[in-house]
């Protein structure tokens, strides 16, 4: 993924470093980003440093289908692991109907009827055939297999052939497949369910292979209250954790969603405390800026695990990462991630650093979104010193892809109503303060799915 953002020039110029028609600089100083903050870039790679895959576990073939492989798979035996006929109909010997025709039909004599997981193999003699279905081993003898619709469709002891086999018709042979030792699937491969099929294929009924990571969701805030509950003055509807939580799974994880919790230290201690030996990561949203009541702040910031601190990004500035500390056993605990409690930042903050994470520790080597290059079909602003993360509905895709802002208010952070509508992330770099109508953008897809 870029770093921040790319803007294409078309033959004029884009990406102006002033707004048009006056200097703002003492409007744009506001919403500037610290100059101790740190770049997109720089914060990413310091979350992937965190995030080691989760080492890898067995899994049956029925728990394995998304996980990641950690081992390479030989096929066990020969696959086919014999001869066998690829169609329903007679298993013969090609001499006996080398001038079989309508006009000159062969009526062979049926010694057998061999259906698919059989163990008979009667050998066959010149003028005989066996009745044989798909899958069934091919008897001794027998060179071909003329399918039901080239005969008579034949009887209890005879069969009358109308067209002469190719060589070797409808047999798969042993092994055309795999060969026993023959790698069919290596480590890192996503398990997908043709791969899965591939595995059992070689003869596996369980696979090593990283787990999908255990992620908590939690949000922090005691203006919170549960969808459909009546709120009071001051309250809202938390929508934080059912976002994160579906965005959690749509990752690869397994989420376990919390909910709202008060802005009480003791009490988010306490849940943190419970939920380390139980996670392999815990998502908070809310409380991590430099207000009176940041408990998320208040509650991780003593520890030395743990790094918070602004980066030059729109939505999303404060941020928090880390682990929780290591158990009596001096295994590592869950990784932290401490993200906005406004409900685009929480988003945004999601897919440009926890989705790389949540991907890593569950063995993905392929971890962000794919992007593509789209104009804009509107001109916005965007804060100096800042990479912006517009979300973005895609109006069309392909060489003349266009986007255009999801919601009126742009990239506000509490728009969560025209988040709904988004379909991308356009990236503006730092240096970039105004997106013109047909400016060309880098733009993170969001409802692609992520190929291994």
């Amino acid at each position: 993924m870029p770093d921040n953002g790319t803007i294409h020039g078309n033959g004029r110029a884009h990406g102006h470093r002033k707004a048009h028609g006056h200097d703002d600089r003492h409007a744009a100083d506001a919403c500037a980003a610290p100059v101790d903050a740190e770049t997109v870039a720089v914060h990413l790679a310091a979350v992937l440093a965190v995030a080691t895959p989760l080492a890898p576990e067995l899994a049956s073939l029925d728990a394995a289908r998304g996980l990641v492989l950690a081992e390479d798979i030989r096929s066990a035996t020969a696959t086919p692991p014999f001869d066998n006929s690829a169609m329903d109909g007679y298993a013969v010997r090609r001499d006996d109907l080398l001038d079989a025709s309508e006009d000159n039909p062969v009526t062979l004599q049926v010694i057998a009827d061999l259906a698919a997981g059989t163990s008979e193999n009667p050998a066959l003699e010149p003028g005989q055939a066996a009745r044989i279905m798909t899958g069934a081993p091919l008897p001794d003898g027998a060179d071909a297999v003329v399918p039901i619709e080239d005969t008579d469709r034949g009887g209890l002891y005879f069969a009358t052939v109308l067209r002469a086999p190719e060589p070797a018709a409808h047999i798969r042979r042993t092994g055309e497949d795999a060969q026993a030792g023959d790698t069919v699937l290596t480590a890192g491969s996503v398990l997908w369910p043709t791969r899965i099929a591939a595995a059992a294929s070689a003869g596996r009924s369980s696979l090593l292979a990283h787990p999908a990571p255990r992620v908590a969701v939690i949000s922090t805030g005691s203006e919170l209250v549960t969808p459909g509950d009546v709120p009071r003055r001051g309250q809202i509807p938390d929508s934080n954790s059912y976002l994160l939580a579906a965005a959690v799974a749509e990752a690869g994880a397994v989420p376990i969603r919390i909910g709202a919790v008060p802005d009480d230290e003791n009490t988010l201690r306490d849940l943190l405390a419970t939920l380390a030996d139980t996670v392999d990561a815990i998502v908070l949203s809310g409380g991590v800026s430099v207000g009176a009541y940041d408990v998320v702040k208040a509650v991780l910031a003593p520890l030395p695990s743990m790094t918070f601190g602004p980066v030059r990004m729109q939505p999303g500035k404060p941020q928090g990462f880390g682990r929780w500390p290591a158990g009596d056993d001096g295994a590592p605990g869950p990784v932290i991630f401490a993200l906005p409690g406004n409900p685009v930042s929480a988003y945004v903050s999601f897919e440009v650093f926890v989705r790389p994470a949540l991907r890593r520790l569950a063995g993905h080597t392929e971890l962000h979104r794919p992007t593509i290059t789209a104009s804009a079909a509107t001109g916005w602003n965007s804060p100096p010193g800042r990479a912006q993360y517009m979300p973005v509905t895609v109006e069309r895709t392909g060489p003349d892809s266009r986007v255009r802002p999801a919601a009126a208010g742009g990239s506000g952070s509490h728009l969560v109503a025209g988040l709904g509508q988004a379909t991308g992330l356009a990236l503006v770099p730092e240096d970039v303060t105004r997106i013109d109508e047909g400016d060309l953008l880098t733009v993170m897809l969001l409802l692609c799915p992520q190929l291994p």
